[in-house]
């Protein structure tokens, strides 16, 4: 019967040991939290708000149900979206931005009171369309490609200032797409086209230059051709003309014996003789 008493006593001391344990083991977890590497944590305090000192890394403590620690991501973080903006010359133009950002550090109580844990997407879209809009507004389509450097650290200064006034910083700030209208590219085909059309305008011009003055050239030469026949047949009379005659029908001789189909009909004969017949 002690040994009854005995062995509940016992099982009722370990049990209520194993509860404290339980019980003390559940109030030390929830009174202990992790920031990781890389990672900045801000603590709420039910009476006082938002503490104003960041924690860094490592593990620390809070007081359960009195304080609540919200983690907060410092490594440096890329963004994308895209814009469609006009131009001053009213072309509506296609670009794609590209940022990468990261918190100011010494500011996250603040900035987890005025934006939140998703302050990013919140704040980087609007400031960045809105920056996109006013500075490509100030160039014409085509001063996009051939001033590009000059649009993207325009871009890329006024991001940087406008994130800092909600503390964020932008490491790296660039234009990765750019592409016009449907009708802004028709116009620069049409404007191609015609570029090519005057360049074979002006071909078409100079050849014709060149062939009048060809021309001129080919008659003055044949006039002073003309001019020194008629200076040598006034000066030995028609003697030089009858050599050239001769000179001709000499030509003309030799070509057609040369040809096997040819015969000829001797002035006082009519029998037709053959040229070197085979």
């Amino acid at each position: 019967m002690g040994s009854n008493q005995a062995a509940v006593s016992f099982l009722t001391n370990l049990a209520r040991a194993a509860f404290g344990l339980g019980v003390g083991a559940t109030a030390l977890n929830s009174s202990l939290y992790t920031v990781d590497g890389g990672q900045r944590a801000v603590l709420f305090d039910r009476f006082r708000g938002v503490i104003d000192q960041t924690v860094g890394e490592g593990t620390h403590f809070l007081i359960p149900w009195l304080q609540r620690p919200y983690i907060f991501d410092i490594r440096t973080r890329p963004h994308t979206f895209s814009s469609v903006s006009g131009t001053k010359d009213l072309q509506m133009v296609n670009l794609t931005l590209r940022l990468l950002s990261r918190p100011e550090v010494n500011s996250l109580p603040r900035i987890f009171q005025t934006l939140g844990l998703e302050y990013d997407e919140k704040v980087l879209p609007s400031i960045g369309n809105e920056v996109l809009k006013a500075v490509v507004a100030q160039f014409n389509a085509d001063q996009l490609l051939t001033d590009r450097p000059l649009v993207s650290a325009l871009v890329r200064d006024s991001l940087m200032k406008r994130a800092k006034d909600f503390n964020i910083v932008l490491d790296d700030v660039a234009i990765t797409h750019l592409s016009y209208g449907a009708e802004f590219s028709k116009a620069v085909e049409q404007k191609q086209v015609a570029q090519q059309e005057a360049e074979r305008s002006k071909f078409v011009v100079a050849k014709a230059e060149q062939e009048r003055r060809a021309a001129i050239i080919r008659a003055e030469g044949e006039s002073e051709s003309a001019k020194l026949i008629s200076e040598a047949t006034a000066a030995a009379g028609m003697g030089l003309i009858e050599l050239r005659r001769i000179e001709a029908s000499r030509e003309i001789a030799a070509t057609l014996a040369r040809t096997p189909n040819v015969t000829y009909l001797p002035q006082e004969q009519k029998i037709l003789m053959g040229l070197n017949a085979r």
